[in-house]
């Protein structure tokens, strides 16, 4: 049964997280949306000044979330950190691509760091935690929380803005989770977590992130933001089978991360695929 949840503090967050005091130009909580991602990017299309960088729309309910691939990411209202940043990098266009395993790293840290739970990056932008069984699939993990990146042209001709939105269960229940391989850090043992901390955290996380890789002009190896990255992918050293766009399929193990944040899948012959996009399954448990 679902219970009601306390609603975010608006005031105390913007408080916190607004300039000139905190690190954001513009916050934003609304009670319900259909997708966080689609009203950023509808709003920067329309008027390339309405989120400036450094800013985040919150919502308490998600109606219509959207996954990678158009998939839907719907939860409980109150129960998920459900939330969109614009980013407007002067960076080159050809590192956007990282952003979402940018995205999936600082999650990553605020999620240890505040839930104390041991989470890890799927690649390319799944969240998970460990769980005490296995499912085809996935292996003895759960999905926590999903990433979704998406650049956004800016009709004054200005530099691309890119929205990264990323949902995070919190609370829920198991019969408040809409598939088997999904999970929320209550049921994964966090202690005493509420979305006010966690977003405070993240957005610290994120800040400190994304502050390291402009400074560095983009490069994710100069940084050694690739290096971290790679660290907390649970993917990496794992067999897995990548569905493709199109409908083939690659074997093998996931060896390391390209240049471009792409996935390197060693098949039994040796030979090594770059994987930019595709579903990634996990052919013995993550490890």
């Amino acid at each position: 049964m679902t219970t009601s949840r306390p609603a975010l503090r608006a005031d105390e967050l913007k408080s916190l997280l607004l300039a000139p005091n905190g690190p954001l130009a513009r916050v934003e909580i609304v009670d319900v949306t259909e997708s966080t991602n689609s009203d950023v990017a509808a709003d920067l299309r329309a008027d390339p000044a309405s989120w400036p960088d450094g800013s985040v729309l919150i919502a308490e309910h998600q109606a219509a979330g959207r996954g990678r691939a158009g998939r839907t990411w719907e939860t409980p209202g109150g129960t998920s950190l459900t939330c969109s940043f614009a980013v407007r990098p002067v960076v080159p266009a050809s590192t956007l691509g990282w952003l979402s395993l940018l995205a999936g790293l600082g999650a990553v840290n605020a999620l240890r760091a505040t839930a104390g739970v041991p989470a890890v990056l799927k690649w390319p932008n799944d969240l998970l935690v460990p769980a005490e069984t296995e499912i085809d699939g996935w292996g003895p993990v759960r999905k926590v929380g999903g990433i979704l990146a998406e650049v956004v042209p800016m009709s004054d001709g200005g530099p691309a803005a890119v929205v990264i939105g990323i949902g995070i269960n919190v609370s829920q229940g198991v019969d408040e989770l809409p598939v088997p391989s999904a999970t929320s850090l209550a049921l994964a043992g966090a202690q005493h977590v509420d979305r006010e901390g966690l977003l405070v955290s993240l957005v610290d996380a994120l800040i400190a992130v994304t502050r390291r890789w402009r400074d560095a002009g983009g490069h994710t190896v100069w940084s050694g933001l690739s290096d971290e990255i790679a660290l907390v992918c649970g993917t990496l050293g794992d067999t897995v089978r990548v569905e493709l766009p199109g409908g083939s399929e690659v074997t093998g193990v996931a060896v390391r991360l390209s240049e471009e944040g792409g996935l390197v899948v060693r098949d039994a012959s040796g030979f090594e695929h770059l994987v930019l996009a595709g579903d990634v399954h996990h052919v013995r448990g993550a490890g």
